[in-house]
């Protein structure tokens, strides 16, 4: 029974938002009410010195955004919390797409005065697509912001999301008096006094008693009692089953950076999101209760320590338990690992355990075994699916700029493209390495990180290519087949699995590439 247990109070969620709307400062603050840490940091904060925990990379640091996800574990309540901290900046959007593959439910971060904005718009399409189950944080309500019904509206239009508040602000920005939770009704006040981390709530069942007018004046008392009344008209009831089905949107209102309003939705997320959740394979849906272990990497990171060369393969636990010393099977190469160091996290810090649960993540040492989308079972042939590689958006020639390091250079681009930084194409006809990316921002990352970590210095060269399609064909051998590997020789290159892969160089060359051999498919993602 221990096993059902440990699996119920597991909750595995992704935070997820534009860049800047608070996603790192959230998650800090979500850290000091697990205990986690004493002082909560944040990323860009002239008052604050210490930095955030969950940006452990130097060039994190010095930006002032995420690059990479980090994963964070803490226990809550008798809950074991673990978060995925998402890079919320475009260019880094592969690596968000794959750590939603890994969690159970999303909580998305809103800025009150720039409302719903792009990214944030692309990445709740995924979640949508895949059904997961979405909590709203709007933030920032210590500043100027939208009308709390402007904002509610936006989200359900742009997002196309049905939403129901469940704590309401009174005032907001200069007049921010503090939030009414409709979820426990009681008030929460706002004092703006830093040094009281977490503010005492006092508890208010009916909203037409004079206490209220008291606590926040008579104008503001009255004003919330209608909006309250108008909300309750307009928003449906919040219905737990209805939210973990992915079909209604629990929204709180806060400010992360004042600790304001965290709590509230901590606590309601503990009560109401799901636990572990059962994932489909190419074969079968596994059941987190089943007592067989699976698993599948959707993350490889390489230099955690750049102390130590080490790379870190990051495998969320589907089900059974995992342990510390038993062999797995390692479904693609077909052979048996045993791994005598598996880690749970805590950003940068990481501890040896013996023993994890479906819903956790584990962190492999890996000597080169791994890649993206793998699975680990007792024995089964199980495939997980859903983790593709979408076709780059920039392309750059890469060239050695220290002829005497040109190991450490393949050694450090070979590590990178494992980690699904970018992806790498070798032209067939002379091998020339080209790197592509879904943002620019991703080349200066590849060469700062080859500077630091590996000591190699690369240099990039423009190349002139529209989109990398991936090229299937029936018959290898068929003649329409080899005229266009002879026509098109010099846009041929190969994928880091070997794969065929078409750069072409417009859209309209494209095009008529499709129409002049029809035998032949292009895909602009690898998984097919």
């Amino acid at each position: 029974m221990k096993f059902i247990e440990e699996i119920s109070r597991r909750r595995t969620f992704g935070i997820i938002s534009h860049p800047d709307a608070g996603k790192t400062t959230l998650t800090e603050k979500l850290l000091l009410f697990g205990g986690a840490i004493q002082e909560a940091g944040a990323v860009k904060s002239n008052k604050i010195k210490k930095g955030a925990t969950s940006d452990f990379m130097e060039i994190e640091r010095q930006r002032g955004i995420s690059v990479a996800t980090s994963v964070l574990g803490f226990d809550y309540k008798n809950n074991k919390i673990n978060i995925l901290d998402t890079p919320g900046h475009k260019d880094f959007a592969e690596d968000t797409y794959r750590t939603l593959t890994a969690v159970d439910s999303v909580i998305v971060v809103i800025d009150v005065a720039k409302g719903v904005e792009e990214q944030t718009e692309k990445l709740v399409e995924v979640c949508r697509m895949r059904n997961i189950p979405m909590l709203v944080f709007i933030n920032k309500l210590d500043r100027e912001g939208k009308d709390a019904f402007e904002l509610l509206d936006e989200i359900e239009q742009k997002l196309n999301l049905t939403v129901t508040p469940l704590s309401f602000p009174i005032g907001m920005g200069y007049d921010f008096k503090g939030i009414y939770n409709i979820y426990e009704q009681n008030v929460n006040l706002f004092t703006g006094d830093p040094k009281k981390d977490i503010e005492d709530t006092i508890e208010i069942k009916d909203l037409n008693t004079n206490q209220i007018d008291q606590l926040i004046g008579s104008d503001s008392a009255n004003q919330l009692r209608e909006e309250l009344e108008l909300a309750q008209g307009v928003y449906p009831e919040f219905n737990q089953n209805d939210y973990v089905n992915g079909k209604l949107q629990p929204v709180f209102f806060g400010s992360a950076l004042h600790n304001f309003g965290v709590r509230e939705l901590l606590d309601c997320f503990v009560d109401i999101a799901p636990p572990p959740r059962p994932k489909t394979s190419e074969e079968r849906e596994v059941k987190p209760t089943e007592d067989k272990f699976t698993g599948f990497v959707f993350k490889i990171h390489a230099n955690m320590d750049p102390k130590h060369r080490d790379r870190l393969a990051f495998v969320k636990i589907v089900s059974g338990k995992f342990e510390r010393n038993k062999p797995y099977l390692h479904v693609r190469l077909g052979k048996k690992l045993k791994f005598s160091s598996p880690n749970a996290f805590f950003a940068e810090k990481k501890a040896i355990v013996d023993e994890m649960f479906p819903g956790d993540i584990v962190g492999l040492h890996d000597t080169g075994n791994f890649k993206i989308g793998d699975t680990l079972t007792e024995g089964e042939q199980i495939h997980y699916k859903g983790i593709p590689s979408f076709s780059p958006e920039h392309f750059r020639y890469i060239n050695n700029a220290d002829p005497m390091k040109s190991k450490q250079l393949n050694k450090g681009i070979e590590q990178l493209m494992d980690e699904g930084v970018a992806q790498l194409f070798t032209l067939e006809m002379n091998n020339r390495k080209i790197i592509g990316t879904v943002g620019a921002l991703q080349y200066e990352v590849i060469q700062y990180r080859l500077e630091h970590e590996y000591g190699a210095k690369c240099s990039y060269e423009n190349i002139n290519v529209h989109k990398a399609c991936w090229v299937e064909t029936e018959d290898e051998k068929s003649e329409e087949f080899q005229e266009f590997k002879r026509v098109k020789s010099k846009y041929l290159a190969h994928d880091k699995q070997g794969q065929l892969v078409f750069l072409a160089d417009s859209a309209f060359s494209l095009q008529m590439t499709e129409q002049k051999y029809p035998s032949i498919k292009f895909h602009i993602t690898s998984e097919f």
